[in-house]
């Protein structure tokens, strides 16, 4: 159990006796004092005064029970993700699961049921509308209840613990490292050169479709030939150089051998063009940019807390109008609106209503059984192999409303549902809860100086989790397991529990 001391700091005049497998202290006192200050405002802020101003906003919305369901939703996911933001000690990816649930599940649906607009167009009943909503909030629920367990089980220890705190953590190993370098330099140069130069990737996201089309590594009726050739562009280049950063931030030999340094200037280098916001999807550019800033500032608690606190408002004001470079000038949308609230309704968040359309479908076609899970789960299998190989949920679900554009959103509480209905919301949420707890107190002790040092690969792998957690939530399932297994394959390669003394030097 944690003592009232290690949750809320230690007392003036007593020494913090770090021992092994307890999360620090993070600036007790001076957090404590400051939290008080901003703690009404931040949850007057988000449970009360923006939902209270949506609600004020003109439209034909009706205030029914879905109306008043995605009201609490909106202030359940507000006073959680004002939780994590109080929280004398950082929850990473559980604050990443919440700030999505606020803004996508909560105030984006909510300005929609208040102004009877949505972005995809509802084909089923309003029932499906107030059901989806409600599972919703159990999901989150369950979520809650799966991370109180998670807290009160005590962290496991391996065995070579007992010899020095961070001992028997995943940490990366120094040869394995340079391999992973090289790989990286070696699939994004094939990327590149495969889609004609480095010109292409300041162009328009449009113009980097048609070349990956025209280049031959798409097969008709199949995209895993493109979806590896782009992951291994982009994800090796990517943890690359998180890791080198992760060096640079926390060793202060790293810092003073320049082949370190000029590894890390070329990474940036490299990633500024395979990973650039100009070529490559919001959601993707946002989890370069959550995982490098983790990185880089590991166990700064204020880092974390403004990315929390203004990632609501770049939500609502900046990421709308992020994809300036999807398309080129004469596909450019405009980007005018007579509301804030407006880009909320009309463009991006559409998640909330395609978890009602799914339960539409659903309940023509009946639930899948898991086999949307299990074609996710072997993404790379060819359809040429696999013929009954199960498509997107968002594309199939857009197929069977008619529409021509079939991008569309499956957040999870979707593909859980598809498969297993209420059933598989609650326990897929409440495992995903409970998984997600205990990896925020392992990532804990991983970026304190009690952890593995440098090379720790969770305090790597956290991070890029938690920017990838928008894509995961958001879905579909289908398209985001690429990447993701990718990142996977590489921190396998390259990790290693053998005791590194060399790489654990400040």
């Amino acid at each position: 159990m944690t003592s009232v001391h290690e949750t809320v700091g230690a007392a003036p005049g007593r020494k913090d006796a770090r021992r092994p497998g307890v999360e620090p202290p993070e600036q007790p006192i001076a957090w404590s004092m400051l939290s008080r200050a901003l703690s009404v405002p931040l949850i007057l802020g988000l449970v009360c005064f923006l939902p209270a101003v949506i609600a004020a906003q003109p439209g034909s919305g009706v205030r029914d029970t879905a109306y008043w369901l995605q009201l609490v939703l909106t202030c359940y996911a507000g006073a959680r993700l004002a939780t994590m933001i109080l929280s004398t000690r950082r929850r990473l990816l559980q604050g990443v699961f919440w700030m999505f649930v606020y803004i996508a599940m909560g105030v984006a649906p909510f300005a929609q049921v208040v102004m009877g607009q949505t972005p995809t167009p509802m084909v089923g009943p309003r029932q499906d509308l107030v059901t989806a909503i409600a599972m919703v909030l159990v999901g989150c629920a369950a979520f809650d209840l799966g991370a109180l367990l998670a807290s009160r089980r005590p962290l496991r220890r391996r065995a070579s613990s007992t010899r020095s705190p961070g001992g028997g953590a995943a940490v990366a190993h120094p040869l394995r490292l340079r391999l992973l370098v090289l790989v990286a330099f070696a699939a994004s140069a094939f990327y590149v050169l495969k889609l004609g130069g480095p010109a292409v990737f300041f162009s328009s996201r449009q113009e980097i479709n048609e070349t990956v089309a025209a280049s031959g590594v798409a097969s008709e009726g199949s995209n895993v030939g493109s979806a590896f050739v782009k992951g291994f562009g982009q994800v090796p280049a990517l943890l690359a150089l998180l890791f080198y950063t992760r060096r640079l931030a926390t060793s202060y030999r790293a810092r003073r051998t320049p082949s370190t340094a000029l590894v890390w200037v070329a990474l940036v280098a490299l990633n500024l063009v395979v990973n650039n916001p100009v070529s490559n999807a919001r959601y993707w550019f946002l989890t370069v940019l959550m995982a490098f800033v983790f990185t880089a500032f590991p166990s700064s608690a204020a880092i974390y807390r403004v990315v929390l606190a203004t990632g609501v408002v770049g939500a609502l004001v900046v990421f709308p109008y992020a994809d300036k470079f999807r398309y080129d000038d004469e596909g450019q949308r405009p980007a005018e609106s007579a509301s804030v609230f407006e880009p909320l309704v009309t463009k991006d968040y559409d998640q909330m209503v395609m978890f009602a359309n799914s339960i539409s479908w659903v309940d023509t076609r009946g639930h899948t059984y898991g086999r949307q899970l299990t074609g996710s789960a072997l993404f790379f299998v060819p359809r040429a192999a696999w013929s009954g190989k199960p498509e997107d949920t968002g594309v199939r679900v857009g197929q069977w409303m008619g529409l021509r554009m079939t991008n569309l959103s499956a957040p999870l509480w979707t593909e859980f549902w598809v498969d297993f209905g209420a059933s598989g919301v609650i326990g897929g949420l409440a495992l995903i809860g409970y998984a997600v707890a205990r990896t925020d107190r392992r990532y804990a002790l991983a970026v304190t100086r009690a952890g593995p040092g440098p090379g720790s690969v969770l305090a790597v792998a956290a991070p890029l989790i938690a920017g990838y957690t928008f894509i995961l939530l958001r879905g579909p399932l289908l398209q985001a397991a690429g990447k993701l297994a990718i990142a996977a394959l590489c921190l396998l390669l390259i990790s290693t529990f053998k005791e590194q003394k060399a790489a654990r030097r400040r």
